[in-house]
């Protein structure tokens, strides 16, 4: 697992141990960044199912400004950590132990809002259209933001949720890559 472009290109990601996490791999990484991306010019981003926190730095190394990592799994935490750690980019990130519904309460309460959220839950787990209409809910997404959720391709995802609207749905494989704008918005991006 490495970062696929940006200022870290070619760096080397720790996985996380255990067989609890299913690392996005880095072909589908790249495909995710070129469509949402592939750079940006700043901007809050939100990786909501940490895991190794690869799709959290691989924003950073593209120019993302913060990244807030949310994970429940202890292991997962601690090797987000060892890749900050290992990225230098302690400033630059907040990283929490919790469950994602319970996080975005937390979030709502601060009333942040993101240009970007990344959600890649455990296929099994999974409960992304409950999340997005909660972003939706609590308007944790700028105007100009996007969601992008990866889910397995058992799942279908509807056209419009809460307030946003499929812009573009890419199958690899097994993995679907389903991306989120506001219905009334500018596509985010470059």
């Amino acid at each position: 697992m490495r970062v696929v472009s940006g200022k870290w290109k070619g760096r080397q990601l720790k996985a996380v141990p255990g067989m609890n996490t299913r690392p996005t791999t880095d072909k589908v990484k790249e495909s995710v960044f070129n469509m949402i991306g592939p750079y940006f010019d700043g901007g809050l981003a939100l990786d909501l199912f940490g895991g190794s926190g690869s799709l959290g730095i691989e924003a950073l190394s593209r120019g993302v400004d913060k990244v807030i990592f949310v994970d429940k799994d202890g292991k997962a935490i601690q090797t987000i950590k060892q890749n900050i750690e290992a990225f230098q980019v302690g400033e630059q990130v907040e990283v929490y132990r919790n469950d994602a519904v319970r996080a975005l309460n937390a979030l709502k309460k601060r009333e942040i809002k993101f240009d970007l959220i990344l959600l890649d839950p455990p296929y099994k787990k999974h409960n992304l259209e409950e999340l997005i209409h909660k972003i939706s809910e609590y308007e944790l997404l700028e105007q100009n933001g996007l969601i992008m959720a990866e889910h397995s391709n058992e799942v279908e995802l509807p056209e419009t949720l809460g307030a946003f609207q499929r812009t573009r749905k890419e199958v690899y494989g097994l993995t679907v890559i389903s991306v989120y704008h506001h219905s009334s918005g500018e596509k985010g991006g470059e």
